[in-house]
């Protein structure tokens, strides 16, 4: 999460220079798309070609060989048939370049990416339905896979242990508690950071490892309607939170965010994860821990959010999308209780398996 003063606050006429300079590119549009630590911009060229322009927050971009794997990240999965961005090279033929800028807070480094523009609507945008949600939990499952075939030299520098928004971290947000101070929602976190401490950290040595995108959140996923009307995804973004860490994480962020689109949000984590099961079965221990992790995943996003907001009030409403729904969901989600949701989300996704004929352990 970016301090005060490190996120980058460029105008369109300084991104625009950045796009002559570093690219010999010519803007004939050109405009700031939402962002949380970094900063974005949509760039239309006049030789014909979309790009976002990506300039990373000062703090994170004291890390190249972390973002370098990222971007390899990306290429690799593009090439694997994943349907991610990927970087173009500057005129020197680096795909990344650290420029010493000025955009108000005195000259700072910024690390400064050109990335391929994915056409498609972000899916909080879509008709959610089952068969997307199959398909947004398969596909989660298909990118860790590739992900995991992955090597480079640096690949190590994934391996994150003080991010904040690894599922492994939640008991960091102990420190971030103060932000709910009076309010009923802060009772709530308490006692699903106790439930993680007594059930899912006994359990970390039965989960398999893989690296995470992250991030697979609705607006993270782009999706198009294909000629029968279906939405299937034709885009995946950021990938500023890749980490090493377990497949049953990417599987809970992915049902957490899909939660936050559905108008009956129970019903969202059986279609996820008969879509996830279709690629990769869990485990028992994965199994037995997935709500935990789902709710874990709804107290790291709530409570994160409210910080960021003190940090920079002028972004609260990007920030506080999904915290708005979140709240009401994670306490009913909670109320309901682990085996009456489980019983829900194993007893659907075990009927839609059975229709495509996969079963998986469990059903």
């Amino acid at each position: 999460m970016a301090e005060k003063h490190v996120k980058p606050n460029f105008s369109p006429a300084q991104a625009s220079d950045i796009m002559m300079r570093l690219y010999d590119l010519t803007t004939s549009q050109i405009h700031p798309l939402p962002s949380y630590d970094d900063q974005n911009f949509y760039v239309s060229s006049t030789n014909g070609n979309d790009y976002v322009l990506k300039i990373m927050n000062s703090e994170d971009s004291k890390n190249q060989s972390l973002i370098e794997v990222q971007t390899f990240a990306m290429s690799f999965l593009h090439e694997n048939g994943i349907p991610a961005q990927t970087a173009t090279p500057a005129v020197t033929g680096q795909l990344m370049s650290l420029e010493e800028l000025d955009c108000g807070f005195g000259r700072q480094n910024y690390l400064v990416r050109l990335l391929s523009y994915l056409p498609g609507n972000t899916i909080s945008k879509a008709p959610v339905t089952p068969q997307l949600l199959f398909e947004t939990g398969k596909m989660a499952a298909k990118m860790d896979k590739v992900l995991q075939k992955m090597d480079r030299p640096n690949i190590r520098e994934l391996d994150r242990d003080g991010l904040i928004w690894s599922l492994s971290n939640l008991l960091a947000l102990e420190k971030y508690m103060y932000v709910l101070d009076g309010e009923p929602l802060q009772e709530v976190v308490k006692s699903v950071i106790d439930l993680y401490k007594t059930t899912v950290v006994p359990n970390y040595l039965h989960f398999r490892k893989c690296i995470n995108h992250g991030d697979f959140n609705d607006l993270n996923v782009l999706v198009q309607p294909n000629n029968s009307g279906c939405y299937k995804i034709c885009g995946i973004l950021d990938f500023g939170d890749m980490n090493s860490g377990f497949y049953i994480h990417e599987l809970a962020i992915t049902i957490m965010y899909m939660m936050i689109e559905h108008p009956n949000p129970i019903e969202v984590g059986g279609a996820v994860l008969a879509g996830w099961e279709s690629e990769l079965p869990l485990n028992e221990a994965e199994r037995d821990c997935l709500y935990v992790l789902v709710l874990s995943r709804f107290c790291q996003s709530l409570v994160l959010a409210r910080y960021s907001v003190r940090m920079h009030p002028e972004n609260e409403d990007y920030l506080m999308v999904t915290s708005r729904k979140g709240i009401h969901i994670l306490q009913d989600i909670w109320k309901l209780g682990k085996q009456h949701v489980e019983k829900v989300w194993f007893n659907s996704a075990a009927q839609q398996l059975n229709k495509v004929g996969i079963f998986c352990f469990g059903s």
